[in-house]
């Protein structure tokens, strides 16, 4: 194994590093979500801030890491005695994959020893090895919503739970989570960002000499790891005694009245949902008074325990990037200067030698200088700014001017971008038939979790979703072959059924936008780009991966490639403009070229292609021909499709119509998207299921 990089090495991310180390002081915080973009150190600071935290004690030949001196009286290896012999580790730093299995991280249950011998034979999981440690999740975002439910429950509630087929396992389960994510890759959701106690955004730095030290610090450990570590073992040491310290001075920090009442009022004026913001922004501002060796909460900390705890939790919408406005948080604080005197800053805790790298450092604890204390204790007036910014809302590129000239409309070669129009709830679009893809909100798919549908044999592998009906009745006709006396039932491997379940799977969103002059005629772009935001937020919801080709001019592009990040797709969205001919084939050909490859990179999602046009084709020989000739060959592969019909005024071609009839998929107006159209919702079932009656046929 590698010596680990060392913590108070690493160069800059002040938020994340102190984010980290108010966790290593008071877990009850929650965790870190840490945001940002690719190649930031995000995996190297998580993975340093490990080897800082003290040593735990535990029983010996305890799987579940039980306290000698407090042993949990539930533990599944208990109980134990009150003088069970112990000894003393490091502290784990157990990583999560993303493609980890619910039994890989809760555990599992031998579900044929517990019905043939009675026995609960019982195989730890992640959750168990994290416990009293780290659990870290790389890419948090890519993991399956239903991993993420169970590891957020557990870390809220102390403890996980098992249940199999009436036989249950409880055992205690408390670890600070941290999470590392990158928003061009996906969006976790606003109900599960709100379980991360703080977020912070780092970004690599822009300044020459800071990014030239990273790199000497980097190739040095490379060289050397074992001696990179021991240059820095002073700093760490220090650090680590620090950490100590904090944790004891913690239970005589106060928390005053006037301090929860700015807390109060600063969470009721950003108008978060529910009381856990106030009570991870109390506990982050205690850690950081007993982290600046303080026994009162000043107004700094609450400060800075806000600027921490609640920008995740203030999105209203999907697309909204987390961010809280500074002058906003000043005003509200401002407001309470009179209410009562600040208690006086206890003296510093004595840090390392002046002139150490790691002095007025979050790792360093030197004396911070004359000019104002930071809350947390590094030195230097200013408090570091959370960015305001996601990496996921970057402006689309430039896109250049229409080469073809004027439509048959008479529409200019180019219309600047148009806002987007007030998005909606829309009705739900499915893939027909069963599939088998990612667990989502979308489609009919057989998945993990659902409605037990049926039984089948075991594919190989651990037993997990036992069909309890199913086995006893394989096992029931050979009681009397098997000499079965007494009253259990004897079980063998082949008995055993495991449950077929129906849930909904997430599908591939492609959206092909008509970008021509004929959409900006009578300012219909504005309505167009509010219905496509309104299915970007429905694919948002249902766990969709997203794309988006626009066609205009002269040919198509592919100005989103399938994504999970929701948020570039709107991004894109907001920045198109408009004009030229509509090369309709064109964008058709790209949409199916796109589906092409996506169909060998993950062949188990299904797509649903979302054509939003008015229908008209112009440029080149049978403009229209050569479209619906397109649009027959991706309904000979089964490509499921909606059209949108953007087509308005009192004099209407229904080509969109024709489109869709060549597509094989329903044909909807603007009007019809919307959810709460119970006519066009019937029509549309009809539609759909004549559509599928053919495809039978």
């Amino acid at each position: 194994m590698s010596t680990p990089y060392p913590f108070t090495a690493i160069v800059g991310m002040d938020d994340l590093r102190l984010a980290l180390l108010l966790n290593s002081v008071s877990p009850a915080v929650g965790g870190v979500l840490v945001r940002g973009e690719k190649g930031t150190a995000k995996s190297t600071a998580v993975r340093g801030v490990a080897t800082l935290m003290p040593s735990v004690g535990v029983v010996d030949g305890c799987r579940f890491s039980c306290d000698p001196v407090a042993p949990d009286p539930t533990c599944p290896d208990g109980p134990h005695e009150a003088d069970a012999a112990g000894s003393t580790r490091p502290t784990r730093m157990v990583e999560l994959p993303v493609g980890a299995s619910e039994d890989r991280l809760v555990g599992a249950l031998d579900i044929e020893r517990a019905l043939s011998e009675g026995v609960k034979a019982f195989e730890p999981g992640l959750l168990a090895d994290a416990h009293r440690g780290v659990l870290y999740v790389d890419e948090v975002n890519l993991l399956h919503d239903h991993l993420v439910d169970l590891l957020l429950d557990a870390a809220a509630m102390g403890a996980s739970y098992v249940e199999r087929e009436g036989v249950s396992v409880r055992h205690a389960s408390r670890f600070l989570l941290v999470g590392t994510m990158n928003p061009e890759e996906g969006e976790l959701r606003p109900q599960l960002l709100d379980r991360f106690g703080l977020t912070v955004e780092v970004a690599a730095s822009r300044e020459t000499d800071e990014r030239v030290e990273v790199v000497r610090r980097r190739l040095a450990y490379d060289e050397d790891p074992a001696a990179f570590a021991a240059k820095w073992a002073a700093e760490e040491d220090a650090l680590r005694e620090r950490i100590a310290a904090a944790r004891a001075l913690l239970p005589d920090v106060r928390l005053g009245d006037g301090a929860l009442r700015r807390i109060a009022a600063v969470c009721a004026g950003f108008e978060v949902d529910g009381m856990r913001a106030d009570i991870v922004t109390a506990r982050t501002a205690t850690a950081l008074a007993a982290w600046a060796g303080r026994t009162d909460v000043t107004t700094d900390d609450v400060r800075q325990a806000a600027l921490l705890a609640l920008p995740h939790r203030r999105r209203r919408a999907p697309f909204d990037a987390p961010g809280l406005d500074e002058d906003k948080l000043d005003e509200i604080l401002n407001g309470f200067e009179d209410d009562e005197p600040e208690p006086e800053p206890d003296p510093e805790p004595e840090g390392p030698e002046d002139g150490g790298p790691g002095d007025n450092g979050p790792d360093g604890g030197g004396q911070p200088p004359q000019d104002g204390p930071r809350p947390d204790g590094t030195g230097g007036p200013d408090v570091p700014r959370q960015r305001q910014d996601s990496p996921a809302a970057d402006p689309a590129p430039q896109q250049s001017a229409s080469d073809g000239g004027p439509g048959s409309e008479g529409e200019a070669p180019e219309a600047p971008a148009v806002a987007a129009a007030e998005p909606f709830r829309t009705r739900r679009f499915n893939v027909p038939g069963l599939g088998e893809g990612a667990d989502g909100r979308r489609s009919r798919a057989r998945t993990a979790h659902g409605r037990t549908t049926g039984a089948r044999r075991p594919r190989g592998g651990a037993l997990t979703k036992l069909h309890l009906a199913a086995t006893v009745q394989a096992a029931a006709p050979h009681q009397r072959a098997r000499g079965r006396s007494g009253p259990g039932l004897v079980v063998r491997r082949d008995d055993l059924r495991e449950a077929v379940r129906e849930g909904r799977e997430g599908n591939l969103v492609l959206f092909v936008v008509d970008a021509s002059g004929s959409m900006a005629a009578r300012k219909r772009m504005s309505a167009v780009k509010g219905a496509v935001l309104s299915l970007l937020m429905d694919a948002y919801q249902r766990r969709d991966k997203i794309g988006m080709v626009t066609f205009r001019g002269a040919d198509a592009e592919v100005a989103l490639p399938p994504t999970s990040s929701v948020e570039a797709g709107a991004a894109r969205l907001e920045k198109l403009p408009t004009g030229g001919r509509t090369p309709l084939a064109a964008g058709l050909l790209q949409a199916h070229e796109v589906l092409r490859v996506e169909r060998l990179r993950d062949p188990s999602r299904r797509p649903l292609l979302v054509v939003v046009t008015d229908g008209r084709a112009t440029g080149g020989p049978e403009p229209l021909v050569r479209a619906a000739r397109v649009a027959r060959l991706l309904a000979g592969e089964g490509t499921a499709s909606v059209v949108v019909d953007c087509e308005a005024g009192p004099v209407r071609l229904g080509l969109a119509g024709e489109l869709g009839r060549a597509l094989g998929g329903p044909v909807v107006t603007l009007e019809e998207l919307r959810a709460d159209n119970v006519s066009a919702l019937v029509r549309d079932v009809r539609t759909v299921r004549n559509t599928n009656t053919r495809r039978a046929a």
